[in-house]
């Protein structure tokens, strides 16, 4: 039986990953410091669906993580543990690159250590890109898009790291690339843009898409940072986990390579253009307040996913208002936990 750690497991992404992987027949091993709202709820949830193994770890204990990483001894592992919002790295910029930056040269260095052969995929971000202030962008239709990028952004855009939360994640996103070229190790970094899905406790300042359903079904306040024409790819968390096992399945192909991993420019959304949706499917006037822009907004991300279909053979399947009335469903369904 293969066997698989994952880190932040009980995390959203963690959490569909753990029951995915398992039922796939995986022997699962799942590292999470359970510090994050809904990682406990998760974990119960996780219990009830699939076995697996779980530490009680937190990334930043350098001695703790090797242990794990020993006595599990992985074929793979998802990386997958980290500070997730930007406002919160504003806030606590040191506590941001402790969990990050060097969480993850942990998690690298117990493998460099421990198990050379674990095939690595770490789950970056498309903030390692920064605000693209060099990319043209302009109003059409009431969004934002780019003026010249019809198939969005490419792995070939220049890295620019903006926020502390682009700083430490873009550490973390060149030291899993680069310990593949010093030390050997088997290693993918996923550029991974607005996933979203079930079992996401989405808070004002990450998760925006889950977020704006929650508070409109259980009636909470929503307020649109910016204008909301902002536009982002969205990707549902199941076609997420499909490009994991393409990387994981095809090491000769993925080894080294980072990824854009979206929606792409068949599954973008503004602000405003998911209200409408969540609206229509909920039948009621959501009202909404507004606020500024916020440090490291953008006003447009969009991947290019050609290289991961190029190269993985993978790419989106569930469309954007598709994946969000599935959401719905699921936090109706789900009401009492939120």
């Amino acid at each position: 039986m293969k066997k698989l750690l994952i880190t932040g497991g009980a995390g959203f992404i963690g959490a569909n990953a753990v029951v995915h992987y398992a039922r796939s027949g995986w022997d699962v091993t799942v590292l999470d410091n359970l510090s994050r709202a809904g990682a406990e709820r998760n974990l119960e949830w996780i219990r009830t669906e699939v076995p697996f193994r779980f530490h009680r770890v937190d990334v930043r204990d350098a001695r703790a993580v090797e242990d794990v990483v020993s006595t599990s001894s992985p074929d793979a592992v998802l990386h997958l543990a980290g500070q997730v919002a930007v406002t919160t790295s504003v806030q606590n910029p040191r506590e941001d690159f402790e969990v990050n930056a060097l969480g993850s040269f942990n998690v690298l260095e117990a493998i460099r250590l421990r198990s050379p052969a674990s095939l690595l995929v770490y789950s970056s971000t498309n903030k390692v890109y920064g605000d693209l202030s060099s990319v043209g962008v302009e109003e059409r239709d009431g969004r934002w898009g780019y003026r010249d990028l019809p198939a969005g952004v490419s792995e070939r855009q220049g890295l620019d790291f903006h926020s502390p939360y682009g700083c430490s994640k873009g550490t973390a996103d060149q030291y899993v690339l680069d310990y593949g070229k010093s030390y050997g190790l088997r290693t993918v970094t996923m550029r991974q843009s607005c996933i979203y899905g079930l079992r996401q406790f989405g808070v004002e300042d990450q998760g925006w898409l889950a977020w704006f359903v929650i508070a409109a079904v259980t009636g909470k306040p929503i307020t649109i940072f910016g204008d909301g024409k902002q536009i982002r790819d969205v990707l549902w968390v199941g076609d997420l986990l499909t490009a994991y096992d393409a990387a994981i399945e095809k090491p000769d192909d993925s080894t080294g390579q980072a990824f854009n991993i979206g929606g792409g420019p068949r599954n973008t959304l503004s602000l405003l253009e998911l209200i409408r949706i969540i609206e229509r499917q909920l039948g009621l006037r959501l009202e909404v307040s507004w606020a500024g822009w916020r440090v490291g907004d953008q006003k447009v991300f969009v991947c290019d996913v050609a290289k991961a279909k190029r190269v993985l053979g993978w790419e989106p399947r569930v469309g954007s208002e598709e994946g969000v009335e599935k959401l719905i469903g699921w936090v109706r369904a789900n009401r009492s936990l939120f």
